[in-house]
């Protein structure tokens, strides 16, 4: 394997020994990945301490707002030792180390005791000084200053600019992390009759059905999951047999909104099918064509980027 699309968008975290050794495969030696540190407790160190499955190669980590905890220890560590790329939205900023400490009754009560910081010294951690509220509004806060439609919205002070640990470029802290490259939100095919055939879960139970019925026939016609991906089209029967369900199950027709959605219904519906015929693989096979954060990640493998910036052995 010679490139690598990581795609941590949406991925909330996990367990941090997870984390240090997904970050461990692709960085070389005994480097380090994340570190500790609080008011009231000494820096602690957490290195790399094995050889990685892919420490050569062009590497593309996608993250966005939806990206937390973990993820952000894995792409934080990719980022500041110049190992590959981020690609997306700035992540969410979830940093905190949290202790228990048991009370009488058998319950517990957990102290925040310190935070995470990427190699470089970025705080992954979001501020919270102003309160509650505006903690839990933040994320759609994003949304209104114009931060996931435009880079252009997103102003650093020079304060939190920090370098990289091998080409010295620039990179910023105050929570999050901040992609290399900046893809927008996509809203082209958002429309709210969208979003309730996605609540309602009625494409999963259509191509459930839909695949159960007409499975050996199916596998008789697509042997491959590319043989699928390159020639099964949705036909017109399909969607009005899916419309009708969707109707029977509360989703009310949107003329206007199933124009401006068409295309995502029938690419995720593909794609489902798929998945329920093959596998997961399969179904990101499909449905990634509607994810621009991918195929920015595609153009820069492609493109000669990794060349140019020699990111891919940067860090030997």
């Amino acid at each position: 394997m010679k490139q690598l699309v990581l795609d941590l968008q949406g991925n909330g975290g996990g367990f941090l020994s997870t984390a240090i050794d997904m970050a461990d495969e692709f960085l070389s030696d005994d480097k380090l990945i994340v570190y500790t540190e609080g008011r009231a407790f000494p820096r602690e160190d957490t290195h790399g301490n094995r050889k990685g499955l892919f420490e050569k190669g062009n590497l593309v980590v996608l993250v966005d707002e939806g990206s937390a905890s973990a993820s952000e220890i894995v792409s934080g560590a990719i980022q500041d030792w110049d190992r590959g790329l981020i690609v997306g939205r700035r992540s969410f900023g979830k940093g905190l180390v949290q202790r228990p400490v048991p009370l009488p009754d058998g319950s517990a009560v957990r102290l925040t005791v310190q935070k995470y910081y990427t190699p470089a010294g970025r705080c992954i951690q979001k501020p919270y000084e102003d309160g509650v509220e505006a903690y839990r509004m933040e994320k759609y806060d994003r949304f209104l200053t114009g931060e996931l439609l435009s880079a252009d919205s997103i102003d650093f002070p020079d304060s939190l600019m920090y370098n990289t640990l091998v080409k010295k470029r620039s990179v910023y802290g105050g929570g999050g992390i901040m992609p290399d490259v900046f893809v927008p939100v996509d809203t082209t095919y958002n429309s709210d009759y969208f979003s309730r055939l996605l609540r309602n879960g009625v494409s999963n139970e259509f191509a459930l059905t839909y695949v159960d019925e007409n499975r050996d026939a199916l596998a008789k016609k697509y042997q491959t999951a590319n043989d699928f991906v390159a020639n099964y089209e949705i036909s017109d029967d399909m969607m009005t047999s899916l419309l009708d369900l969707a109707q029977l199950e509360g989703v009310e027709f949107d003329a206007e909104g199933f124009k401006t959605s068409e295309y995502a219904i029938k690419t995720r519906l593909k794609a489902l099918i798929g998945r329920n015929l093959f596998d997961y693989s399969c179904f990101y096979q499909v449905v990634n064509v509607l994810n621009p954060v991918y195929r920015e990640a595609v153009s820069l493998l492609q493109d000669g980027s990794f060349k140019k910036m020699n990111l891919a052995f940067s860090q030997f």
